[in-house]
């Protein structure tokens, strides 16, 4: 069956003009759905707590900015754009209660909806725009005149209008200058985990780090393993993301090439496809999100752990030292205890 991807013509961004929106938190996502929108000429307001460290944030980008209970209460369409663990607490006490029949409640992930941690009113429209790629990315391509493809789903049609206002709503993000896919909200959550822990955040990360081990205990400079393991993994990523593996392989050197072709199947053998498939039957059984959950409820004492682990580890340090002697690369240090974005 062929894929249902939605293009600007296809999109009517009038449906949106008189429905007021709030963007329900101004973090990675929040602060760039909130400029491409009102940019798009769409009423937008932001709802965060009272106190927010983010509350000067918007009023300083010239945005509207309430309480959650008060954007929601005023809004038509509201987007929760909150981090997954908390969405629900948020939404049972300062959202729901003002969700009349007819409003939207929109979501850029479904691991809420999926994992029925939030179950919204049957009168309310659910659904989802899931930008691929982060909010500065998601602002910085708008302003620019392009867009970043998004995913779109449609949980409840309460009253018919609910995948029109959705694709309006990407249309205001700039998404369908690039396509919007259509798609499930467990397929996009199912997807979007396994994507993460397998290849994106998880797979790469341990495979640097197994690289760079390998090299220092075989007796080489930290330096030349962080170069070969860490520092040369943008240069592969641009070549994919511009066109694909062939695009890379005919990129790199045939020496490069052939060592991929014999070597890859070696480091990615069936142990790790049967790990693969492990991953992502715990995510489709919700066993991932119930561990996560619970490890929320017990304040995180495996999540510090690793994290701690992973920012003492050497090659981190050694990153660190190196790429303030390379200030051409933009260098970010994260602080210990900064949380996540």
């Amino acid at each position: 069956m062929a894929p249902e991807i939605y293009y600007e013509a296809q999109a009517d961004l009038g449906r949106l003009k008189h429905k007021p929106i709030a963007i329900i938190g101004f973090g990675s996502q929040g602060h760039a759905h909130a400029l491409n929108l009102r940019d798009s000429g769409l009423d937008v307001r932001v709802g965060l707590y009272e106190g927010s460290k983010s509350w000067g944030r918007v009023e300083a980008a010239d945005l509207r900015v309430r309480t959650v209970s008060d954007a929601a209460k005023e809004a038509q369409i509201i987007m929760i754009l909150t981090p997954d663990i908390g969405q629900a607490d948020i939404y049972n006490a300062q959202i729901a209660p003002y969700m009349e029949p007819g409003k939207t409640l929109m979501f850029a992930h479904g691991f809420n909806i999926r994992y029925g941690q939030i179950v919204p009113d049957k009168r309310i429209n659910v659904s989802m725009i899931a930008p691929k790629g982060p909010g500065h990315r998601l602002r910085e391509v708008y302003v620019q005149g392009g867009g970043i493809p998004a995913l779109i789903a449609v949980e409840n049609d309460a009253n018919g209008e609910a995948f029109g206002d959705a694709l309006a709503y990407a249309k205001g993000l700039g998404c369908t200058r690039a396509g919007v896919l259509r798609t499930t909200f467990a397929e996009e959550t199912e997807t979007d985990l396994f994507g993460e822990q397998a290849v994106l955040c998880g797979g790469i990360s341990d495979l640097i780090k197994a690289g760079y081990e390998t090299l220092l205990e075989a007796g080489y400079q930290p330096e030349v393993a962080y170069f070969e393991c860490l520092h040369e993994v943008k240069l592969i990523v641009d070549l994919l993301y511009q066109g694909g593996l062939n695009f890379m392989n005919y990129s790199v050197s045939d020496t490069a090439e052939y060592g991929g072709y014999t070597a890859g199947p070696k480091v990615i053998n069936e142990h790790s496809r049967a790990a693969m498939k492990q991953l992502l039957a715990d995510i489709q059984s919700g066993a991932f999100a119930e561990e996560w959950i619970d490890e929320n409820h017990q304040g995180r004492p495996n999540f510090n752990r690793m994290r701690k682990a992973g920012t003492d580890h050497a090659v981190e340090q050694v990153g660190r030292e190196l790429r303030r002697l390379m200030p051409f690369v933009n260098p970010k240090e994260v602080i210990p205890g900064s949380g996540g974005a």
